[in-house]
């Protein structure tokens, strides 16, 4: 007896195949197997089977759901307690066998965990033969068709990338055409299938096909979007031009890179730290007080020395953290080190990954700053800092870590936007100060429209930088008809604001994603509580979405780019909604 989400939701019994009818009952259990061995929330399931505001009967009506699951189960000899209610809600406790959603990704975590990269391609092939199709294409429930749907693709299309990579590599060209005229023709924004495509049209020795493709893909990207593309594809359509032979692709894992370990000096080997050797932030502006107190913090031989740095994604954590270790090296002989916790695709070290990156003591017992970047939660940050020794330590998070903070001391610094005269030198400092002042006003109004955020700020510097006869006004005018979708470079992930947004919001709970989308509809003014409840809110604040101020009638809000971010991803999961099935 199998359940199947990657495709129909059906159920496989011996050689007979189910495909459940679009309904309540499928809709809950479409929700319960989305999240396997988890407790999944009475409120998310709510949601999840009546989309809209469900009726007063809705949690009877649920219970009816769930009998009426256990007796189709019944009839296909799966065990009635298969769905298990729990304090809560309800959970499914789901295994490779019984799912094949688990399999998928179990087959994808065996393929990145092998070194012959024939191994890997062979179980990668047999985790892509497990879809059937659009998943939940029978499922009536738009909240899941708007949220899940979309999540499981981008699984299916990383593993799809990482397949035709290996084939590249294998010089198997002819073999992969279909693929990635399949995966360029259905996901034109996604650059590597087309840079894919193009590589191997060229080395199949179809050069003129190969400059079609980018030319075609590159006025799609300036009519559409407003940008070049990326420097992947630029340095394909050189390369065509000279005529020059292009190598298998090296076969490293880019979805799952290893985290890196730098230290002051760029090339120096691991863990040989280099005094002085830490430049400053280029452009930094702002946060005079923040920067003061912990640097004063850090370099001072009284108290704990740990800094905690949290805030909203895009606000300029990171940037201050490099500033301070900047301006605070030399008060540290043994060395600054940075270790990056979280993965440039959203995924989070283990312990044991960031254990192994930490410095080996100091022989000299000289001092030492240890900036431990992008932390996934306490817990992360807990487990390392007994590894790390008299060193003082700054940590940058959305997390609050107040459970940090409770345990070991130190000094927590909650970042807000910039502001306006900030946000405005910031620009200056990045663009040209001239350039800035001829059109002040704009400026303003461009920084008003990133929201104030330095990630958006350097976003839209990057835009007038690499577009000398751009006016300020105009770049201004354009963001300001799509802000979420436009203010991102193809060319570097991190600088995005939908990617760095999405990451945020892909690490939240069901039930919290759900409240921030929902809050984000609300106009600034409205009473937050009226969507969630106060705890749902406190968690939001702590994930670095929300912010908490005085009591009184508003104690939560929402930042401006932030709101236009969750009203945008509303929008487009709602366009992406096929029709409900007859």
């Amino acid at each position: 007896m199998r359940f199947q989400l990657l495709g129909p939701l059906s159920i496989a019994h011996g050689p007979e195949t189910v495909v459940l009818k679009p309904s309540k009952p499928t809709s809950l259990l479409a929700a319960l197997l989305l999240h396997p061995g988890a407790v999944v929330s009475t409120g998310y399931l709510l949601h999840a089977v009546w989309d809209e505001e469900p009726p007063a009967t809705a949690r009877a009506a649920l219970q009816t759901c769930v009998l009426r699951l256990r007796r189709l189960f019944e009839k296909y000899g799966i065990s009635a307690t298969t769905i298990e209610a729990v304090p809560g809600g309800y959970r499914m406790p789901n295994d490779i066998r019984t799912l094949d959603l688990v399999q998928f990704r179990s087959l994808a975590e065996q393929a990145s965990a092998s070194a012959d990269p024939g191994e890997e391609l062979y179980r990668l092939r047999e985790a892509l033969s497990l879809w059937h199709g659009p998943p939940l294409a029978n499922v009536a429930s738009l909240m899941l068709r708007r949220d899940a749907v979309p999540a499981l693709e981008q699984e299916r299309l990383r593993v799809l990338e990482r397949v035709c990579d290996l084939e590249l590599a294998a010089g198997n060209c002819h073999q992969v055409l279909v693929d990635l005229y399949e995966g360029s023709r259905r996901h034109p924004v996604r650059e590597r299938f087309t840079e894919q495509l193009i590589e191997a049209l060229y080395r199949t020795g179809r050069q003129a096909e190969a400059l079609a493709e980018y030319r075609t893909v590159r006025e799609r990207l300036r009519d559409e979007l407003g940008i070049d593309p990326g420097a992947g594809l630029r340095r394909l359509e050189m390369a065509i031009l000279r005529a020059e032979e292009l190598g298998p692709p090296a076969t490293a894992r880019p979805a799952l890179p290893r985290a890196a370990l730098s230290v002051a000096a760029a090339p120096a080997p691991a863990r040989v730290a280099q005094r002085g050797a830490l430049p400053p932030v280029p452009g930094f502006v702002g946060r005079a007080a923040d920067r003061t107190a912990m640097v004063a913090r850090l370099t001072s031989t009284d108290g704990p020395g740990l800094v905690i740095v949290s805030g909203a994604p895009g606000i300029g954590k990171s940037a201050l953290a490099r500033q301070c270790a900047h301006e605070a090296q030399s008060a540290f002989p043994g060395g600054v080190f940075t270790i990056t916790l979280g993965r440039p695709d959203g995924g989070r070290l283990s312990v044991d990954e960031a254990r192994a990156l930490l410095p080996e003591p100091d022989g000299d017992g000289r001092r030492r700053l240890l900036l431990l970047d992008d932390a996934a939660g306490a817990g992360q940050v807990l487990s390392l800092l007994p590894a790390t020794g008299d060193a003082a330590v700054l940590v940058t998070s959305r997390r609050g870590l107040a459970a940090v903070a409770a345990t070991h001391g130190g000094s927590v610094h909650r970042l807000d936007v910039l502001g306006p005269a900030e946000a405005y030198e910031l620009l200056a400092g990045l663009v040209g100060a001239e350039r800035i002042a001829a059109e002040a006003r704009a400026a303003h109004r461009l920084a008003a429209v990133c929201g104030h955020f330095p990630l958006a700020l350097r976003i839209a510097a990057g835009r007038l930088l690499t577009r000398p006869g751009l006016c300020v006004a105009d770049c201004a005018a354009w963001l300001a008809e799509d802000p979420p979708a436009r203010l991102a470079l193809a060319e570097d992930a991190r600088l995005s604001v939908p990617e760095v947004f999405g990451q945020a919001l892909d690490a939240l709970a069901p039930e919290q994603r759900d409240a921030f989308l929902r809050v984000g509809s609300l106009e600034p003014e409205a009473v937050l509580a009226a969507v969630a409840g106060e705890s749902v809110l406190e968690q939001l604040v702590d994930a670095g979405l929300l912010e908490d101020g005085p009591p009184g009638p508003h104690p939560y809000r929402l930042h401006h780019l932030l709101r236009v971010y969750a009203r945008w991803f509303t929008e487009r999961r709602l366009d992406a909604v096929l029709p409900a099935p007859l």
